[in-house]
């Protein structure tokens, strides 16, 4: 069965994909490459300027598009794609409408990275000292957003109960795809060939800015007091101005900016922290960390949706004391050091390999293929939201754009 033989496939991207710079930009290079390599023919739009670090698209129709603009709806009228995917529930409420009016018979397909309302909520909570609150006003949106398409993607397990749960989303139309793993065979150093701590990720992520200054001001006082020659690397794209302030040599506390290779700078240390306090989905860091056999040390929220019933490759740990303690046993215990690092192995063994998932995405692509309007049908509050919605974006846009010509 190959459910993307000849079929055209629009993908409308959030940003240019930067794998080197996020696990979205890995994320999204896995969706193309596994459409291409089943027969795909891709057109990757956004409204975004590409980068110096944009990845080069290979066998994939670059368009740049415009909001708000008549111009998308020619565009993709003559497209005409089979299969169009939002990257992320922002680009389904800028031209989900257009795609609905001008392509009705295109399976429409959202990948939400992570639910955004959920990573918001908590935000809130640890910046701003607010309640949780998950009818916060992205809920609306993002919601929405996944009850007009036909299908949302999912990387995280625990967001699939909750939208199920809370927001009363059918299951037919959610699919459970996590950022996946290539069963390949990597060259690893061992235990004494590894040297210091290291974090990495994107700062114009949140939750990740928010973890290096936790780091620096709560968890790297107490560690480096017990353990004087300890050194932490900091890794990661966009580095802010105050990211950058953190940097302080004599504390053994580094920020070394912008990684080449992900693979080298974690498979090069002995142990990840990522006391990540904020954020949803699941965290690339903390998965690339398991391929590359570097234990970990990171929060509840952390592992939240990736080890399921199998022990962490490493330490959960929720408070700066424990964190830093923890930390250190898992440097200087090579016993605990490698059983944390086999722990890694078998969560990627069962839960994340490439082999597990596929056959399953295809088979639920085919299947919405045959039978989008039985689904359709199903889904009243959608097509609901959809009438609603398209009459009032649509006017809205043609108000924008009238406007602009002005």
């Amino acid at each position: 069965m190959n459910a993307f033989e000849n079929k055209r496939i629009l993908i409308i991207g959030f940003v240019w994909p930067e794998p080197k710079s996020s696990a979205a930009g890995s994320r999204m290079m896995q969706l193309i490459s596994f459409f291409k390599e089943n027969g795909a023919k891709i057109t990757f739009a956004s409204t975004a300027a590409e980068s110096e670090f944009s990845e080069v698209l290979e066998g994939v129709d670059p368009k740049l598009i415009t909001l708000n603009c008549s111009s998308f709806d020619d565009f993709v009228t003559e497209l005409q794609p089979n299969l169009v995917l939002f990257d992320r529930f922002m680009t389904e409420e800028q031209f989900g409408w257009r795609v609905a009016q001008h392509c009705p018979d295109a399976l429409r397909m959202l990948d939400t990275e992570d639910l955004h309302c959920l990573r918001e909520a908590r935000r809130l909570v640890v910046l701003k000292s607010k309640p949780f609150d998950l009818n916060n006003e992205l809920a609306k949106r993002e919601i929405a957003s996944i009850f007009r398409c036909d299908v949302t993607m999912m990387v995280s397990d625990f967001e699939m109960e909750l939208l199920q749960t809370y927001f009363k989303v059918p299951s037919f139309l959610l699919f459970y795809l996590p950022i996946w793993v290539e069963n390949e065979t990597l060259d690893l150093p061992s235990f004494e060939e590894r040297d210091d701590f290291v974090f990495i990720g994107n700062f114009l992520h949140a939750p990740n800015h928010d973890t290096v200054i936790y780091l620096k001001e709560e968890i790297w006082p107490l560690l480096s007091k017990k353990f004087p020659e300890a050194k932490l690397q900091i890794y990661g794209a966009y580095p802010t101005p105050k990211i950058k302030s953190l940097h302080e040599p004599k504390l053994n506390f580094f920020i070394c900016g912008r990684a080449e290779s992900s693979f080298e700078v974690i498979s090069k240390a002995r142990v990840l922290l990522a006391p990540i306090r904020f954020g949803a989905g699941i965290k690339g860091k903390l998965l690339e960390a398991m391929q590359f056999g570097t234990p970990s040390v990171t929060t509840t929220i952390g592992a939240e949706a990736m080890n399921g019933d199998f022990l962490w490759n490493g330490f959960i740990s929720n408070s700066p004391e424990d964190f830093a303690e923890k930390a250190i046993e898992l440097y200087q215990n090579k016993t605990s050091w490698l059983n944390a690092q086999q722990n890694g192995f078998e969560i990627i063994k069962h839960r994340f390999l490439r082999d597990l998932f596929e056959d399953a995405f295809l088979e639920m692509t085919f299947d919405k293929f045959e039978n989008l309007e039985k689904y359709r049908q199903r889904n009243f509050i959608g097509s609901m939201l959809m009438h609603h919605y398209l009459q009032s974006t649509k006017y809205m846009a043609k108000w924008i754009e009238e406007k602009n010509k002005a």
